[in-house]
């Protein structure tokens, strides 16, 4: 019996994965997928080929993520969420283990100190990634979910259901906790997950899949359902990105260089983590002490992640009087700033700023500053300039707000708030997999409800085509 045949959609009874066949190629390397829940150490055969010694490792783990997806995709709404429950308590109780896999990663990481803050777990951050399981177990099962339905003159019945993508692949750097993310997000909608960090965090990685794999065994789910590459090495990549028809979509989160490879090399659909380069202007009509508080929180609260502004745009009409309290304000937090010449006319001290510099996604403490002659000014240099992700406009002028929000191009138009808070879990969606900036949909912050697609049920009594 293959491991499709272990649940019913029509079964309200949890899935459970019995005694099968063992393959091969690293069935017992915990990275490779440990051993599916219940069955006593032994592993599902795959179908057919995946033994041959030609096909690379990578398309077996997939074969096995694709069975798995199988039984996710239709096993009740309760058994995702208990896996989802179990993961939350394993990242609590296993956070030692978790800070001792950091530490080795750490320890061998020549690494700035921007990347090993954001490569450093602590037992703070890990609270912080199991409430936002938590609270997305808690969450609405998007499986399922019937998204329209209708009636035709003819009598045919429809419906338009929202059904998993299937196997998603998950390439990523830096942050070990972006793996969780996407497990987490797929195990909620449905989906299996197969993932590739990063070399620099490999054993944090390493030891938050296994947690991941043990919530799912708990449930009583296959812990192929989410499996990590056996290891860093470069050529995993590639040959993910060659898996079509094993991996339905891959996701990519990383620099620049890492993005556009996978978007050039791809066989199939890719949902491409947008480069931050926000900017936040202050409109003449803002409030300064609001302005104050937000400029600060936006460029300097975590200065590493994509929803941190780069670029400051200030009025020409307000920036004499309140540009220097802004550059005093960030300044004594160690912020370093990249201005423009009518910015350098205010504040001639400030290091002047070139074409590239605004094109820079700093990542770090530092901040560009232009001075823009009104609201259009400072649309033209987000056009110009932006990566489509986050803007935000500080007014108090309505008219204004409106005008800005309606004409920006990005992803996520914001008034009077931090673009820090571009963020599927602030948003209310559970978490994120990726913040989007193309045209197409999926766009923004990729939660559970965006990693979906849809079926159309027809439901007749005969009817016949004339």
């Amino acid at each position: 019996m293959g491991m499709a045949g272990f649940c019913r959609s029509d079964l309200a009874m949890p899935v459970q994965i019995g005694t099968m066949g063992l393959v091969m190629d690293g069935a017992d390397h915990p990275a490779a997928g440990g051993r599916a829940g219940g069955n006593g150490g032994e592993r599902p055969m795959p179908t057919g080929t995946q033994t041959d010694a030609h096909v690379p490792p990578m398309h077996v783990l997939a074969r096995r993520a694709r069975e798995a997806a199988g039984i996710l995709a239709v096993c009740p709404a309760g058994q995702r969420t208990a896996a989802l429950r179990h993961v939350a308590a394993g990242l609590r109780d296993g956070t030692e283990t978790l800070l001792a896999a950091n530490r080795r990663d750490l320890e061998q990481a020549s690494l700035s100190p921007f990347f090993q803050e954001r490569l450093t777990l602590t037992a703070e951050r890990l609270e912080g990634v199991a409430r936002s399981v938590d609270a997305l177990a808690g969450m609405e099962d998007p499986v399922g979910q019937v998204l329209a339905a209708w009636q035709q003159p003819n009598g045919l019945k429809l419906r338009r259901v929202a059904t998993p993508l299937g196997v998603l692949g998950m390439i990523h750097e830096g942050r070990p906790t972006v793996g969780v993310d996407a497990a987490i997000l797929a195990i909620r909608s449905g989906n299996a997950l197969l993932l590739r960090g990063g070399p620099e965090s490999f054993h944090s990685t390493q030891a938050l899949h296994h947690v991941i794999q043990q919530g799912l065994a708990r449930a009583g789910l296959p812990e192929d359902a989410v499996l990590m590459v056996p290891d860093a090495g470069p050529e995993h990549v590639g040959d993910m990105l060659r898996a079509a028809g094993l991996i339905d979509v891959t996701v990519v989160r990383g620099g620049r260089a890492l993005v556009e490879r996978v978007q050039a090399e791809a066989r199939m659909p890719v949902l491409a983590h947008a480069a931050g380069l926000c900017h936040s202007y202050v409109h003449a009509a803002a409030d300064h002490e609001l302005a104050r508080r937000v400029v600060r929180n936006a460029r300097l609260r975590r200065p590493g992640i994509c929803g941190a502004t780069e670029t400051l745009l200030i009025d020409a009409a307000i920036a004499r009087g309140l540009l220097p309290q802004l550059v005093a304000d960030l300044a004594a937090e160690d912020c370093t700033f990249r201005a423009d010449e009518a910015a350098r006319s205010i504040l001639p001290e400030l290091p002047a700023a070139t074409e590239e510099d605004f094109a820079t996604e700093w990542l770090d403490k530092v901040l560009n500053i232009s001075v823009v002659a009104g609201v259009d000014a400072a649309l033209a240099h987000i056009v110009r300039f932006s990566s489509r992700h986050t803007e935000a406009i500080l007014t108090e002028d309505e008219a204004v707000a409106q005008y800005f929000m309606q004409r920006v191009p990005s992803a996520i138009v914001m008034w009077n708030t931090s673009t820090q808070f571009s963020d599927g879990g602030e948003f209310g969606l559970g978490g994120e997999i990726g913040i989007m900036s193309g045209r197409l949909p999926p766009r923004g912050p990729v939660g559970p409800a965006q990693l979906m697609t849809w079926r159309y049920e027809v439901h007749g009594t005969g009817q016949l085509r004339p």
